[in-house]
């Protein structure tokens, strides 16, 4: 081989890097609730690990005295007739006002925009919200953070997951400004 020549096998390698170079620091999307209210909660953080086995979470979040005042729910969502899993939906619901389903929704009328979006952990390169984005969302008075940490297809080049893990924290201050 020439100086300056590439083998084949190089390019390779440089083009199997090249998209994970934008992917080194996933973004942060912050948006606000329609809810706007006062209502603090008990901090904590927990990560849900989902499978087509066990595809379905659930997990109570308590207010500042204890309280069970939130549910916090994962669900998949499946092709129509299907069965393989193409995203995953995560819903809060208030318990103690249930007209509304989630109220992780920065507008309540449905839009493209990745602020309204949050929520729908969807995998797909044309979603609107990265899927290994920080995603920050103020709802009362309180913060929820939901972070994909890993995600498995199979086969590796279909679109149906085998997994999910989600990282959340709930938190009473802004975790922009947390050094």
């Amino acid at each position: 081989m020439k100086r300056g020549q590439i083998s084949v096998l190089a390019w390779a390698m440089v083009a199997m890097a090249l998209p994970l170079l934008g992917q080194s620091t996933a973004p942060t999307i912050y948006a606000e609730s329609f809810r706007q209210g006062s209502t603090r909660i008990t901090e904590e953080t927990f990560d849900a690990t989902l499978t087509p086995d066990d595809a379905t979470y659930r997990e109570r979040i308590k207010d500042a005295l204890g309280n069970d005042r939130y549910e916090l729910t994962i669900s998949p969502q499946v092709m129509e007739g299907g069965k393989e899993i193409t995203s995953w939906r995560v819903r809060l619901r208030d318990l103690h006002h249930n007209i509304y389903s989630n109220i992780l929704l920065a507008d309540q009328q449905p839009s493209p925009d990745a602020k309204n979006n949050l929520w729908w952990l969807n995998p797909n390169r044309f979603s609107s919200v990265p899927i290994r984005a920080k995603r920050i969302v103020k709802v009362d008075g309180f913060y929820v953070v939901m972070q994909v940490k890993d995600l498995h297809f199979t086969p590796l080049d279909s679109p149906y997951l085998d997994s999910m893990a989600v990282h959340f924290g709930f938190s009473n201050s802004d975790p922009r400004t947390v050094r």
